[in-house]
């Protein structure tokens, strides 16, 4: 009888160290549908990476998670707010006569601001990155294509240029605090996507700051935070983008 209880015992034992690798090679922890839920785009650009190894990218992702999931951004001082604002305001309205000046100071204010929030710093710019896409998967690629252009790596054409500053501006909101609604409610991914999308006929008819202005517009208190932002009148991102296409015609 007790050879028969060994054997048991030896048996459930093996089970449960089958069921242990079994669970260990699928890979990473909540699963590739749950990682792709979260990073989203991110997730797609990190298979493409990695010559579609799903499996590769997953571990990646996952061990985004585990050094970055668990960071709690810090709020910002009292009048820091505006502060950002006003400097975003000066960049934009310095694209008018230098695009790339205007481009390298986004680059340097939303590192800035990333940082003051408690993300890495900007001279640890792929840590920040990383960071940066675990808690907003759906706007950090506006960041990346600044960044890039801010460096003569992401094409040097004016149109490129807006296109990663007003793709940039939604992470700037997220950070700064004035984009309610939550990232995962569609709003961000049909940002991101919405330069990509539009005709050149669209381009040319209604500005990419527009554009901007129709989501911020739609989305939950929407007005309100307009008006803790500076006056836009002729200074407003519209009026700038269109002026500098009426310049470059």
């Amino acid at each position: 009888m007790s050879a028969v209880v060994t054997v048991i015992v030896i048996v459930a034992a093996v089970a449960l160290i089958a069921g242990a690798v079994f669970l260990v090679s699928r890979g990473p922890r909540g699963g590739g549908r749950s990682l792709e839920r979260r990073f989203g785009p991110e997730y797609e650009r990190a298979v493409a990476r990695h010559d579609g190894d799903t499996r590769a990218a997953e571990r990646e992702l996952d061990e985004r998670v585990r050094q970055h999931g668990s960071l709690t951004p810090k709020p910002l001082a009292a009048g820091e707010r505006e502060r950002y604002e006003t400097r975003w305001a000066r960049a934009q309205e310095r694209f008018v006569e230098s695009p790339h000046e205007a481009v390298a100071e986004v680059d340097a204010l939303v590192a800035e601001l990333a940082a003051e929030r408690g993300y890495p710093g900007r001279e640890r710019y792929e840590e920040q990155l990383s960071a940066l896409s675990v808690h907003h998967a759906y706007e950090v690629n506006g960041y990346r294509r600044v960044h890039a252009a801010a460096h003569g790596n992401g094409g040097g054409d004016t149109e490129a240029l807006r296109a990663a500053v007003v793709e940039a501006r939604s992470l700037f909101h997220e950070l700064l605090g004035t984009a309610e609604g939550g990232r995962h409610q569609g709003r961000s991914r049909v940002w991101a996507a919405k330069p990509e999308r539009q005709t050149e006929h669209e381009r040319t008819e209604r500005g990419p700051e527009q554009e901007a202005g129709s989501e911020a517009a739609r989305e939950p208190g929407g007005d309100d935070r307009r008006q803790d932002r500076p006056e836009r009148g002729r200074s407003g991102p519209a009026w700038i983008f269109n002026r500098q296409r009426t310049k470059e015609s």
